[in-house]
């Protein structure tokens, strides 16, 4: 799950989290160039796509790295 509250996706039962930007702007950032803020999408969706492919026992947060 793409969320931004890791907290409250935890407490409900998320196994597979991915840390989005902030609430209003999930996948993007406004302050960013156009060419930046698509870098920052691709990479947090293929960090998602991955975490779908994995085996886990335990909760997880997928670590982002844009």
């Amino acid at each position: 799950m793409l969320c931004n509250l890791l907290n409250v996706a935890k407490s409900v039962g998320v196994n597979k989290m991915v840390q989005t930007v902030s609430v209003p702007y999930p996948l993007g950032d406004p302050n960013l160039s156009p060419e930046e803020e698509w870098k920052l999408r691709y990479h947090r969706v293929g960090v998602a796509l991955d975490a779908l492919t994995k085996d886990i026992e335990d909760q997880t947060v997928f670590p982002t790295k844009i």
